[in-house]
């Protein structure tokens, strides 16, 4: 390694750690300074509905509730904001990973959590292992295939498969791998689906695709995944039909071939 590559290797961490230095301060900024504001307003508008509410026309009293769900689902937006920032500082502790036992573990939580659900799981009796952070790829598991369960809820017969086979490097864009080092890990289900001319918005934070009359949450959780797994070196992408279901690809490097350099 030459002196100049030297420099431009400190270079880059001086940044790097300038870049994580933003990020704290504004984490601090959303969570102290803007939810403190945010309580304020939410508290006196409690305040005014206790003690005035009784003897306020119905239209006023309109106003009021809406000012207070406002700012709760506001409060809920910096949840889910915040959880994106910290996910691009976080530590990895990048291991060889068997995903079978990690999406068991999964598909279990989110049977516990909506019992009344009657889904058939289509899961596979082996799964390869992966070069992944166990923690991280499991919350992106579970952002993916929560959203399988929630727009699969009008469906009859709910029905989520999960199966990975080995990917090309052909198939990955700016990732430097050789080939077959990667495992595209596919999760499939018969739900909502999506309008397919509308497939570059749902990674973005905040995006939806379904009002929330049809579907809760504030579409945050890809997002969440695309964070992830570009953070594991890897890539994930999504297709869909309206009223025709959903596919959500993770490609993920394998535990048999070694992690790029960062």
């Amino acid at each position: 390694m030459t002196d100049k590559d030297t420099q431009r290797i400190a270079a880059l961490e001086a940044e790097l750690a300038s870049l994580r230095a933003e990020m704290q301060d504004f984490s601090y900024t959303v969570s102290h300074d803007l939810r403190a504001s945010l309580r304020h307003i939410l508290s006196y508008a409690q305040l005014v509905q206790e003690d005035a509410g009784p003897l306020l026309p119905e239209e006023t009293q309109g106003f009021l509730h809406t000012i207070t769900d406002s700012a709760r689902h506001m409060g809920v937006l910096m949840d889910g904001l915040m959880e994106l920032t910290k996910l691009g500082t976080a530590e990895l502790h990048t291991a060889p990973l068997p995903m079978l036992p990690l999406v068991r573990d999964v598909v279990s939580e989110l049977q516990l959590q909506f019992p009344q659900r009657q889904i058939e799981w289509l899961l596979p009796t082996a799964l390869p292992s992966v070069l992944a952070d166990a923690s991280m790829l499991r919350r992106a598991l579970l952002a993916v295939l929560d959203n399988a369960v929630k727009f699969t809820a009008h469906q009859p017969n709910a029905q989520i498969s999960i199966l990975a086979e080995p990917a090309s490097a052909g198939e990955m864009a700016n990732v430097d791998y050789p080939e077959n080092a990667m495992i595209r890990l596919t999760v499939q289900d018969n739900g909502a689906g999506f309008n397919p001319a509308m497939a570059a918005k749902l990674f973005h934070p905040f995006a939806r695709l379904h009002t929330g009359k049809q579907f809760a949450g504030i579409g945050m959780g890809l997002a969440l995944t695309r964070k992830i797994v570009e953070r594991l070196h890897g890539q994930v992408q999504a297709t869909g039909v309206m009223d025709g279901g959903c596919t959500v690809t993770i490609t993920l490097p394998s535990a048999d071939r070694p992690r790029p350099a960062s």
